[in-house]
């Protein structure tokens, strides 16, 4: 009679658990759907990609084109509007997926203007479809979600 009640617990916790495992992968198939979504807003192998950000139009290009992973890229974004206080920056990533930072630093090379140098890296998993968030100093982040290359 011991033996069956001290395996209550165990089986209650493998059922927890099991529902748990279930909800993680639902979640992760649903951003997944998402991401594919939106990926076709932005051909980022066609040229530039713009979004509007409380009152400015952001534009991402990202060359040399096809846009490869495992390749130096030039990131280069464009702001609409009265000249900026600070510097943008772009903080690359995966959609649904935790990843370590991979941010690109950009510098002023002309009026509201910006360029910096990366790299995409090729995901283990296969999964081609990236996102660049892009933060503008006093406007908020512009993301841009596409396919790479591999």
């Amino acid at each position: 009679m011991r033996t069956y009640f001290a395996r209550i617990p165990q089986t209650l916790i493998m059922c927890i658990m099991m529902m748990l495992i279930s909800c993680l992968f639902a979640v992760c198939s649903g951003s997944a759907a998402s991401a594919k979504k939106a990926q076709t807003e932005c051909n980022i192998h066609e040229g530039a990609c713009s979004l509007q950000l409380t009152g400015r139009t952001v534009a991402l290009e990202i060359s040399p084109r096809p846009v490869r992973a495992m390749a130096d890229l030039t990131f280069r974004v464009t702001v609409s509007g009265p000249p900026l206080s600070g510097t943008p920056h772009i903080d690359l990533g995966m959609p649904g997926m935790e990843m370590g930072p991979n941010r690109v630093n950009m510098e002023k090379t002309g009026e509201n203007t910006y360029t910096g140098n990366g790299v995409i890296v090729r995901c283990p998993s296969g999964k081609t479809t990236w996102r660049a968030a892009v933060t503008v100093p006093e406007t908020g982040t512009a993301a841009f979600v596409f396919d790479v290359v591999y």
